[in-house]
């Protein structure tokens, strides 16, 4: 299980697009880069093929190193950190590793990020 999952609303913590919010668009390179909606966005030269006929200079979105980024809370709307707890067979059929927030001990459940 990893620390950011597809749709999770985070902050980024540095480079140019500090202090923005934005969610998870992709998970990529083995859950190391991030691709935030609408930040970081860079400028590429597309040839004109099918998909975009016209060609010319696109923007699109580049990934970010998860290093650079925070989860933010669905009910506290403030950044934290992940930490992971193990559960007991007993944990209603659930066992296995769960993702939490630090600052409350608030279990993260993975239909709170989606939209």
């Amino acid at each position: 299980m990893a620390k950011f999952k597809k749709n999770d609303l985070v902050l980024i913590i540095a480079g140019r697009e500090k202090g923005k919010r934005g969610r998870i668009l992709k998970v990529a390179e083995h859950g190391e880069r991030l691709v935030v909606e609408k930040l970081n966005l860079v400028k590429r030269h597309q040839k004109p093929t099918q998909k975009h006929p016209q060609g010319g200079i696109i923007e699109k979105e580049s990934p970010i190193h998860c290093s650079n980024v925070m989860l933010v809370s669905p009910t506290t709307n403030e950044p934290f950190r992940v930490r992971f707890k193990f559960g007991e067979q007993g944990d209603g059929g659930r066992s296995g590793k769960s993702r939490f927030n630090k600052k409350n001990e608030e279990i993260i459940a993975d239909a709170t990020f989606k939209r």
